[in-house]
């Protein structure tokens, strides 16, 4: 059962109590005043979640008072009392931020369930903001895992881009760490500290991922009752990230332009622009060249996204980097859990290594968590891992009694002994380049 404390802010006494008892009942903490000069000292030394205010009150207006309220506690929600058949006063409630009102005296059977709406907002809000300020923290260059020669390189270009203004368009398949390396590149600039915003384009349709980014005025279309701040707005002064880019509808790529060439946007309903600072990183798996060569991306907005694009290898590149991304997801489910995991065989590490990973670390990540919990020892063994990954770790594995099975091992071998030296392992195979190359291609091998 959700509580949370809710303050009355009424300067007929009776009805206070009146609600006061039937809020209790629910195991909500009450507090009360008898007017707004009053309510706001309570504020100040009490965490409140909902006000419950009525609008005429002796020294003051409580539809003018949200405005106050929200501007001083953006978290408090607050609901109007209003006036038997005062609707004007429960739309401009609305208008001004308040949750919703009630017909003082007529709605008491209401408010509970509107009280429980209310504060589940208010806690969700919270958990978003405890998730930001975690996020906020946790991902920066320090934090970004990878020794590998390509992974380094994307690491090396996002920090020299970090500290500028520059657009930057991250290019890679899904679940790459897209949205991380945005986090790193926003805490390594001087916009650190200041909102990060995230989005991704393909989980909305056009009209409401429009709203969501540039958001709308009241009024703008059906159920639109108040102003509303898009993304875009919200992020001012620090970053938006726009994941799966290449999803957005090409009516609202014209609008992301003149954001990118003006710092200006026009909301939804609006007829006058709202200037904005704020820095755009993008990210896609797709191919916005070939996308615009065909018509689906905006050629423009590709050019002025395309400033300066950083490629995130896949896994499957970068296999020198499995243990040490695989021993962190474990150590993050080890505590999560309770477990008491701390290693993993040799032969569950080589099982990782040969797997195709075609979802990524995002697909690492899954396969450890599922591991730690199965897990009935200190150590992770491959009796750990799901079926599909001990019995097909490669789209290219052939049978173990195979020649070729047996060839792919030992070069895979020589080329981890040369710590990917192509020309050494050549060498010691006692074959060409060019065929070590080929044979690279053919078995799939992780040469980093």
């Amino acid at each position: 059962m959700l509580t949370g404390t809710i303050l009355i802010i009424d300067d007929e006494e009776k009805l206070r109590s009146l609600l006061t008892r039937i809020i209790t009942l629910e195991n909500f903490t009450v507090l009360q005043a008898g007017n707004l000069k009053a309510g706001l000292k309570t504020l100040e030394r009490e965490q409140v979640d909902i006000i419950l205010c009525d609008v005429k009150l002796p020294d003051g207006n409580g539809v003018e008072f949200i405005n106050e309220i929200k501007s001083k506690y953006p978290a408090v929600e607050i609901i109007l009392l209003t006036a038997y058949g005062n609707i004007a006063d429960g739309v401009q409630a609305m208008r001004s931020g308040a949750f919703d009102y009630i017909t003082k005296g007529d709605d008491n059977d209401k408010i509970i369930p509107l009280l429980n709406s209310a504060l589940e907002k208010v806690q969700l809000q919270k958990r978003i903001q405890l998730l930001e300020q975690q996020v906020g923290k946790r991902y920066d260059f320090d934090t970004i895992l990878g020794d590998s020669q390509v992974m380094q390189q994307a690491i090396e270009l996002a920090k020299r881009v970090a500290p500028t203004d520059a657009t930057v368009l991250l290019l890679g398949e899904t679940g790459t760490g897209k949205e991380v390396f945005a986090q790193a590149i926003h805490n390594g600039s001087k916009r650190i500290g200041k909102p990060f915003m995230a989005l991704n384009c393909s989980a909305f349709s056009k009209d409401i991922l429009e709203s969501e980014i540039f958001g709308h005025k009241a009024g703008a279309f059906t159920g639109a009752i108040k102003d509303k701040k898009g993304l875009i707005e919200e992020a001012s002064t620090g970053t938006l990230f726009l994941d799966e880019i290449g999803e957005m509808h090409i009516e609202l790529q014209s609008k992301l332009l003149r954001v990118l060439e003006t710092s200006e946007f026009i909301k939804v309903g609006d007829t006058k622009p709202t200037k904005v600072n704020v820095r755009i990183i993008a990210a896609t798996n797709r191919d916005l060249q070939e996308d615009a060569r065909q018509g689906k991306f905006r050629e423009d907005l590709f050019y002025r996204l395309n400033v300066f694009s950083i490629s995130l290898p896949p896994l499957r590149e970068r296999k020198k980097d499995i243990p040490v991304l695989a021993q962190s997801f474990l150590k993050i489910f080890a505590q999560k859990t309770n477990a008491k995991v701390t290693g993993m065989s040799p032969a569950f590490l080589e099982q990782l290594q040969r797997h195709d990973w075609k979802g990524n670390i995002r697909e690492l990540k899954n396969i450890m968590e599922r591991a730690v919990i199965l897990a009935n020892t200190n150590e992770l063994t491959p009796d750990n891992l799901p079926l599909e990954i001990k019995t097909n770790t490669s789209s290219n594995t052939l049978s173990a009694f195979d020649l070729a099975s047996v060839e792919k091992l030992h070069i895979q071998r020589v080329l981890n002994h040369t710590n990917g030296n192509k020309t050494e392992a050549a060498r010691l195979l006692n074959i060409g380049l060019t065929t070590l190359y080929r044979k690279i291609e053919e078995y799939g091998l992780h040469s980093d």
